[in-house]
């Protein structure tokens, strides 16, 4: 497929991988491989590929084990020069690389949720996301890492929405109404962002 114009910098990525060590440059390398691969008119297939490749290629792991923090949000080569990353560095990478492969940024959303472990009755626990809209009021598809199936809203009665945002809003729940600036509300959004752009992600 053509790039977008989100496209990323490949040659700039390939060398910001360079720095980070001999494996993030065979990670990005792939990554680029399947950037180049997708094709967006089959937007499903797409959708999969993508949430299949970072599910198969990170390992979850907590951020005090990946980054010896107590919270982190990583950028995408970030999380693919460690092989592990937790829930929100899955979303974010999905998100960006989704953006960076023509997919409009109003069609997804990271959402925050309680996600129920084991079933309706088990305990419930912060988790993140990445919702895709085929339309604005459309039931949307999910994307995560504790499964490989993506499936729509609706059969993820374990998960209850609390906040989402993308990088043009910040809404409560995943309604319409705004609750501000996301890049000005949420601070490691921002520092993920400023992190992807520099490392030749986004543009």
């Amino acid at each position: 497929m053509a790039w977008a114009t989100s496209a990323p910098n490949a040659q700039r990525m390939l060398q910001s991988a360079k720095a980070l060590g001999p494996g993030a440059q065979q990670e990005v390398a792939a990554l680029l491989a399947m950037l180049e691969r997708l094709n967006l008119s089959e937007l499903e297939r797409a959708l999969d590929d993508v949430n299949r490749f970072f599910n198969r290629r990170v390992a979850f792991k907590e951020d005090r084990e990946v980054w010896a923090q107590a919270d982190y949000w990583a950028s995408p080569l970030e999380t693919l020069s460690k092989g592990a990353g937790d829930c929100e560095d899955f979303a974010i990478s999905k998100y960006l690389t989704l953006l960076a492969a023509g997919v409009p940024a109003e069609r997804m959303r990271l959402v925050y949720v309680r996600a129920r472990i084991g079933g309706p009755s088990g305990p419930s626990q912060a988790h993140m996301v990445l919702a895709y809209y085929a339309q604005p009021q459309a039931e949307p598809l999910i994307l995560d890492n504790l499964i490989d199936e993506i499936r729509p809203a609706s059969r993820r009665s374990d998960l209850t929405p609390v906040f989402s945002f993308n990088t043009e809003g910040l809404w409560q729940g995943v309604g319409t109404v705004p609750a501000g600036d996301p890049v000005a509300r949420l601070s490691r959004w921002r520092e993920v962002l400023l992190k992807a752009s520099q490392e030749g992600f986004l543009p």
